[in-house]
C-alpha cells in the first residue's frame, strides 16, 4: 500500500510550485499525495520566512499536529522552505518532534532522506545546490494539471536588501536553461495549462547566456505567445531596477501578456529606498509606471510597501502617502517593518508601535479605498475571465480577469479552462461577482 503524504504550504507562489513539485518526487519512492491531513505517513510544512509572524505559525502547526496525531503513528515530520533554511538547527533544538529539516535548494535530495530515515533520530539538509536541484527537477515531468500554473524561471537574489533575508534562504541568483523552462511549459500546456504564471525570488532578473546570446525574460514571454493553446501569461514578483527596455516593449508587442504588472517599490521615499539598499528611487519608478500606461493607458500595478521601516520620519511616510494616492494601485500589500535575523536591518531602532499602527492604518486607507474603486468601476461591465475552477462546496466558478482580479459567478463546469465573458452585477473590497453572459470560448488579449 502507497504511503501517504500531505503538504502544507505557506507564503508565496513559488513555494506553491515547489510543493507540488516535491509531490512529483515523492511519488518515485512510493508517497501518494493527501489532502487528508489527519491520516498521513509523512506531513511537510513548506514555510516562509518574510515575516516573525509566519515563522511563529510553523510552530502552532506543528503543535496542532502533535494534538492530531497524539493518539496516532506519528507521520515524518519534515520542515521545508526558507524557515528551515533560515533556522534549521534552532529548529530542531526547539522542537524534538521534527525529523527533517530541508531547505529550498536541497528539494531534489527529499528522496533518498526519506528512504534512509530512522525513526527517534534528525536529519537537517540545507546546502545550497541550485543546479543540481533544477537537474533532478527537469527530468520529472511536471503533474500539474491545473488552468492557471505556476513556473518557476529563476531563483534567489544578489540585490541584498536590508531588510530581506532571501539571499540567505534562496541563494543567489539562477537562471534556468530557457528550453528546459519551455520544455517544462510545453508539459503543462498539454496538461491544461491556459494561464502562466513565470516565478522568481527576481524575476525580471533572468538571465541565462547559451551560445554567447543573452537570454532575458522577453525572450521566454514571446517564445511563450507562440503556443496556441496558452492563453494569457504573467510572471511575479519583479524589481524596478530590472524592468528592462526590452521587457517594458512586451506590453506593447505581445498579445498574451497580462496588463497587469505586480511591481514591488516599498516605500515612496528616496531616503528610505537608500537604507533599504533598494538601489532605484521614487523616480525611476515613476517613470516606468509612465512609460507603461503610454503603451496602455488600461495597465494596472499593485505593489508592496514596508511601513515604518527604521528611519521613517512624517515627512518619508507623507512621501508614500502622496505615491499611494497618485498611483492609485488595484492591489496592494503593505506590513509594518518585521526584522528579519541575518540582515542589515534586523538590529536598527525600531519605530514605536502606536506610531506603527497608526501609519498602517492610514495607508492601508487609501490602498483599501483604491482597491475597492477600481473593483467597483467594473460593475455593469463585461469582463473577460478565464475559468480555473468551481468553488469547493458551492455551484460558483471561479478565475480572474486580465487585471488578476478574483471574480466568482453561477456558471456551467464545462466553462472550467474557458475565456467566458461575466456581466459583473457586484463587487467588494476582493472580488468581482457576476453572471456568465457567454459560455463560448474566447480568444484572450
Amino acid at each position: 500500500m502507497a504511503k501517504k503524504i500531505f503538504i502544507k504550504t505557506f507564503g508565496c507562489q513559488m513555494n506553491e510550485y515547489d510543493s507540488n513539485r516535491i509531490y512529483d518526487s515523492v511519488k518515485k519512492i512510493g508517497f501518494q499525495k493527501t489532502d487528508d491531513y489527519k491520516n498521513a505517513d509523512c506531513f511537510v510544512l513548506n514555510t516562509c520566512h518574510i515575516r516573525d509572524k509566519a515563522k511563529e505559525k510553523v510552530y502552532h502547526e506543528i503543535g496542532r499536529v502533535k494534538k492530531i496525531y497524539k493518539q496516532k503513528n506519528k507521520p515524518i515530520m519534515v520542515i521545508a522552505g526558507c524557515v528551515a533554511q533560515a533556522e534549521n538547527q534552532e529548529m530542531l533544538k526547539r522542537e524534538s518532534y521534527i525529523d527533517i529539516v530541508i531547505g529550498p535548494q536541497s528539494y531534489h535530495k527529499i528522496n533518498e532522506v526519506l528512504k534512509k530515515f530512522v525513526p527517534d533520530t534528525q536529519k537537517e539538509e540545507t546546502e545550497f545546490d541550485t543546479i543540481s536541484k533544477f537537474e533532478y527537477f527537469d527530468k520529472i515531468e511536471n503533474k500539474s494539471n491545473k488552468v492557471s500554473t505556476f513556473l518557476t524561471i529563476q531563483e534567489g537574489c544578489d540585490k541584498f536588501c536590508h531588510f530581506c533575508v532571501v539571499p540567505f534562504t534562496r541563494g543567489p541568483e539562477y537562471s534556468r536553461p530557457l528550453k528546459k523552462i519551455l520544455h517544462e511549459a510545453e508539459t503543462l500546456i498539454k496538461n491544461g495549462a491556459k494561464e502562466i504564471t513565470l516565478l522568481g525570488q527576481n524575476v525580471n532578473a533572468y538571465s541565462y547566456i547559451e551560445n554567447s546570446k543573452k537570454y532575458r525574460i522577453s525572450n521566454l514571454i514571446n517564445e511563450l505567445e507562440k503556443f496556441s493553446e496558452l492563453k494569457r501569461i504573467r510572471y511575479t514578483t519583479s524589481h524596478p531596477r530590472d524592468m528592462t527596455d526590452d521587457l517594458i516593449d512586451c506590453y506593447a508587442n505581445n498579445k498574451k501578456l497580462m496588463p497587469f504588472v505586480h511591481l514591488p517599490i516599498q516605500s515612496g521615499s528616496n531616503k528610505i529606498l537608500k537604507l533599504m539598499n533598494r538601489k532605484h528611487t521614487v523616480e525611476e519608478y515613476i517613470n516606468i509606471y509612465e512609460r507603461l500606461k503610454k503603451i496602455n493607458s488600461k495597465i494596472e500595478f499593485s505593489s508592496d510597501f514596508i511601513i515604518s521601516y527604521p528611519g521613517e520620519t512624517n515627512n518619508d511616510f507623507d512621501d508614500t502617502l502622496n505615491l499611494v494616492k497618485k498611483i492609485k494601485f488595484i492591489n496592494s500589500y503593505s506590513f509594518i517593518f518585521s526584522p528579519r535575523p541575518g540582515t542589515k536591518a534586523a538590529t536598527l531602532k525600531l519605530i514605536d508601535n502606536k506610531t506603527s499602527k497608526e501609519r498602517l492604518n492610514e495607508i492601508q486607507k487609501y490602498l483599501f479605498s483604491h482597491q475597492i474603486n477600481k473593483n467597483r468601476s467594473f460593475q455593469g461591465k463585461s469582463v473577460e475571465v478565464l475559468v480555473e475552477n468551481r468553488i469547493e462546496d458551492q455551484l460558483k466558478l471561479f478565475g480572474r480577469n486580465k487585471f488578476n482580479n478574483s471574480v466568482i459567478f453561477v456558471g456551467d463546469e464545462n466553462n472550467i479552462g474557458k475565456t467566458v465573458k461575466v456581466k459583473i452585477e457586484s463587487t467588494n473590497q476582493n472580488s468581482l461577482f457576476g453572471k456568465i453572459e457567454n459560455s463560448k470560448d474566447m480568444k484572450a488579449a
